[in-house]
């Protein structure tokens, strides 16, 4: 059975919401972290469980870290980048605020992504402690979205202070599973693991995050020391052509299926329905093919976060996760008449 994941987020913080979720098949949540804490998430986590307890299901918990992926800290406002504006960024107090392992690696030319690329930036110059850059592909930029840099392998900590505060509350909000971002090799999910078991937790999956290349070139490391892999197709998708993605994610989940180690595929399955209360036809082909090739798991993000159809979103996940099974097992075959349901 395909394990189906949501996220919690404003869209879906109702207890009857995430009730409606629950019965139409979704085995779990995951709560992203790269925001906050578990403590400042206490009102969507009581929805959450009072859910749990109106269908008599337990249903499991999966936090997202910040781990070491490089955010902006700055602007406190959103902020209007157009293209062709001229952007200031800095480790100290002009402009962006950007961590400052970054900044000392920049060179001009670079291409500098934001928000899992929805932002491209054009690097015009270097100095010591800022760097100017063009807005070649503009968005709204948020206070701590994420940052790269192309073809620069530059990552902060395994953990950050706020991953260890929401390892310490994990057991009092019932986690089940920790998500670790960027896992570059095997030794980052056995500092993860001996992280957990210092703390009391060592009872938790361990969800391993691929999201560069570098990831991919140690999966044989990395494959042993997780419960999960997680295909984390927004990142690995900046870290290469795009074109390149599709085959990048059927490498990982055949290097997984020899390994018999569960892989999870996520991004964008079903964004269309943020806004929309049917898919397009080629999310449900992308679902169907995941499962078709061997995913133990799928998970939506910002279509139950924010989106206006968080339990719909979640009852075409199941059954095309479902037909999917079917024909696997030579149950389902395209000939029968059936009416067609939307």
């Amino acid at each position: 059975m395909i394990e189906l994941f949501g996220t919690l987020g404003p869209a879906c913080a109702d207890r009857e919401i995430i009730a409606e979720m629950l019965k139409q098949g979704m085995h779990g949540m995951r709560l992203n972290l790269s925001h906050g804490s578990l403590e400042n998430s206490g009102k969507m986590l009581e929805e959450y469980r009072a859910a749990q307890e109106m269908c008599g299901i337990t249903a499991e918990l999966l936090i997202d870290m910040q781990g070491p992926e490089l955010r902006v800290n700055k602007p406190s406002e959103p902020l209007e980048m157009k293209r062709g504006d001229r952007i200031m960024l800095s480790c100290s107090d002009r402009g962006i605020i950007i961590p400052e392992c970054l900044m000392h690696v920049l060179e001009t030319g670079d291409a500098v992504l934001i928000d899992d690329g929805v932002i491209e930036l054009a690097v015009l110059s270097v100095q010591q402690e800022c760097a100017e850059a063009e807005v070649v592909r503009g968005g709204i930029l948020k206070d701590r979205k994420s940052i790269k840099a192309v073809n620069k392998d530059v990552y902060g900590p395994v953990f950050t202070e706020t991953d260890y505060e929401n390892i310490r509350n994990a057991g009092r909000y019932g986690v089940t599973a920790v998500m670790q971002p960027f896992v570059r090799n095997g030794e980052d999910l056995k500092e993860v693991r001996r992280i957990l078991t210092d703390n009391g937790c060592g009872n938790l999956r361990i969800f391993a995050k691929i999201e560069s290349r570098e990831g991919m070139r140690n999966l044989e490391s990395i494959i042993p020391e997780a419960d999960m892999i997680v295909i984390a197709r927004g990142d690995l998708g900046n870290d290469m052509p795009l074109w390149d993605l599709p085959a990048a994610q059927k490498y990982i989940g055949e290097k997984c299926l020899q390994a018999d180690v569960p892989f999870l595929v996520v991004t964008q399955m079903l964004a269309s329905m943020v806004s929309s209360p049917v898919p397009t036809r080629a999310e449900v082909s992308d679902i169907f093919r995941a499962v078709t090739e061997g995913a133990s798991a799928l998970m939506v993000t910002n279509e139950t976060a924010a989106g206006k159809y968080p339990a719909e979103v979640i009852r075409y996940l199941h059954q095309t996760a479902e037909s999917a099974e079917a024909w696997m097992q030579g149950s389902f075959s395209v000939l029968q008449d059936q009416p067609a349901i939307f």
